[in-house]
């Protein structure tokens, strides 16, 4: 059954009727993704046509192709990735918190659906339950993805980078990769999303569409190993079931920030 913000005996629900008539839909919520997702693409690209500027002036005597090639070069190695993560992702973070807190005010601190829950929970133990989601994922992800996998290595984008980045952009990257891609990811996925698809369908069927797309938009991190995808979903049903019985979207960024940060410190722990 939906959870309804509009029961009256729901003290934590005011104006629900205004509310709901100002709640994202579900392809607005979908659009707000795409444009996370396409923004970091962007960027790429913008860092690309700035650096084949900069190139041409400093070496005139290189044909366009010549330029293109070393700029492609460039942007290749491990430290200007680590780079446009560390740079990028803040600002194209910073972009979505501003274009969701304009479009819909009175569902940012709003605790149940369709408020995206960016209030304090009903209980500090759920913060403890959240520490708790996200030291148990990892492994537990783990062996489920190597299970599927047949010994198969599966790793991310961003731990690709971290393994080859140089020691001192390592902790700026892991800071950014714990703090920063966990807030927007779940206000996109846990805030907008499932409170858009909850307006319409039950929870269980909102929950469920909630993770599925969540895992397969990482997917192209992943380099779409199917193998890895079940992790991933069973990762954002865990984070949905914290957002709604806690009433709060902080215990999901926790569980999210220490499921990242188990990740890395098994990484940097290997190389």
């Amino acid at each position: 059954m939906a959870v309804s913000p509009t029961k009256p005996e729901d003290p934590v629900s005011p104006l629900p009727s205004a509310v709901a008539v100002h709640a994202p839909g579900v392809l607005h919520a979908l659009a707000l993704i795409l444009l996370y997702f396409l923004l970091q693409i962007a960027a790429g690209t913008l860092v690309s046509f700035v650096a084949s500027i900069l190139e041409g002036f400093h070496h005139p005597d290189l044909s366009h192709a010549q330029v293109h090639q070393h700029v492609m070069t460039l942007l290749q190695q491990p430290d200007s990735n680590a780079l446009l993560v560390i740079l990028a992702l803040p600002l194209i973070a910073l972009i979505m918190l501003v274009l969701v807190r304009r479009s819909w005010p009175t569902l940012w601190a709003l605790p149940q659906p369709p408020g995206f829950g960016l209030t304090a929970p009903i209980a500090a133990s759920w913060y403890a339950l959240a520490v708790l989601v996200g030291l148990v994922m990892p492994p537990l992800g783990g062996v489920l993805t190597q299970w599927l996998a047949h010994g198969h290595e599966v790793t991310q984008n961003v731990e690709e980078i971290s393994r080859h980045a140089s020691g001192n952009l390592r902790l700026p990257l892991a800071i950014v990769a714990v703090s920063v891609g966990p807030l927007i990811e779940e206000l996109m996925f846990r805030g907008v999303l499932l409170s858009a698809l909850m307006r319409r369908l039950s929870t269980g069927l909102s929950v469920t569409i909630c993770a599925v797309l969540f895992g397969v938009v990482h997917l192209g991190g992943l380099h779409f190993e199917w193998y890895a995808l079940p992790n991933l979903i069973l990762l954002a049903a865990a984070l949905c079931w914290l957002r709604l019985k806690s009433t709060s979207l902080w215990p999901a960024v926790l569980a999210h920030c220490i499921y990242n940060l188990f990740a890395l410190i098994a990484l940097f722990a290997t190389t």
